[in-house]
């Protein structure tokens, strides 16, 4: 097996910069490290990525927390991350913590024996004071669409009450006055200010917030549909149905269609995220723009300049939430 002194030999440079170029140190130049890369090949050496480790005191790993592996959204915050730690030579290792407090803790537990030089969480059921405590400890921690006070920072989120206070805007402005509410788990942060939005933009017209019009879902497709069925047993006249989420805006229009509701004729229906399928179904859905890709890239970026010390990054703490309006909403006179 070929040693870094056969590949420092061959190459005619010296052990440092074959170190820099196999750590991807940005402080060499193109010329030098083809032809480090070169003598590589030829001999077929690889880096011992724990020797590395041992000597940098860097794994050149990520440790990334969701809730979910399954479903556009993470899929797209992950994407996000993954690329961007990718293109700068690190690596991400996932695990997942179902929004239930004991897998979280435990996630975070794997990760940090893992030895990751940071940690980026999608955290639902962990405290504020939990994760403020977190921060304190070895391994950095950033949070993926979450702000908790104290460690903003460390912090990329979404102004979900803006995106909440947008959608239901949106049913007002195209004259809708019986508006049905379907949200998300209110133990997670986003629902709560998704709500609080939609509450907003109600008290905003004068319009009262009718509890026989609201639902409690579960940001799944199921969720959606319940609560239509919810709705329609109460025996409440509503024309638009404002969803916490894109998932539960899919469900609430199957369903609707199968209990024999045209779409959007009948019924207008609002989601959230704008995940992909939202331009696809029928009639192509009405929603809020989520960026959660644009939000993984910048958890990276952070991870890239704190850590890693990457030079002339911009960091955006903070996104704004964007009305894309589509055939699901329609005017009522």
């Amino acid at each position: 097996m070929a040693t870094i002194y056969e590949v420092s030999e061959l190459a005619g440079v010296s052990l440092a910069t074959v170190s820099r170029v196999t750590s991807n140190n940005t402080r060499v130049s193109e010329k030098t490290r083809q032809k480090v890369l070169d003598a590589m090949k030829e001999l077929g050496y690889r880096p011992n990525s724990i020797a590395q480790s041992l000597a940098s005191n860097r794994t050149n790993s990520v440790g990334i927390l969701v809730s979910e592996l399954h479903g556009p959204f993470f899929g797209r915050m992950m994407a996000g991350i993954e690329a961007e730690l990718r293109a700068a030579g690190k690596h991400v290792i996932i695990t997942t913590g179902h929004s239930e407090e004991d897998k979280e803790k435990d996630g975070i537990e794997f990760l940090i024996s893992r030895n990751c030089d940071a940690l980026i969480l999608h955290v639902e059921a962990l405290s504020d004071e939990y994760l403020i405590e977190l921060c304190k400890g070895d391994i950095p921690v950033y949070l993926m669409s979450r702000l908790v006070d104290g460690i903003n920072e460390n912090c990329i989120s979404l102004n979900n009450e803006l995106g909440g206070y947008l959608a239901t805007k949106a049913a007002i402005d195209q004259g809708h006055k019986d508006i049905a509410y379907i949200a998300g788990p209110q133990f997670k942060a986003d629902s709560k200010d998704r709500l609080a939005g939609h509450k907003r933009a109600l008290a905003e017209r004068n319009m009262p917030f009718s509890d026989v019009l609201y639902y409690e879902g579960d940001f799944k497709e199921t969720g959606g549909s319940d609560g239509v069925k919810h709705f329609l047993n109460q025996k409440q006249d509503f024309t638009v149905l404002v969803c916490a989420n894109d998932e539960m805006a899919s469900g609430a229009m199957t369903y609707a269609r199968e209990f024999g509701i045209s779409l959007p004729e009948q019924l207008s229906i609002i989601g959230f995220d704008n995940i992909i399928f939202a331009r696809h179904i029928f009639p192509k859905l009405t929603t809020i723009h989520n960026p959660v890709d644009e939000m993984g890239h910048m958890a990276a970026k952070l991870v890239l300049k704190d850590i890693y010390q990457h030079k002339d990054i911009e960091i955006q703490h903070s996104f704004k939430p964007t009305l894309i309006k589509r055939d699901s909403l329609s005017f009522v006179g």
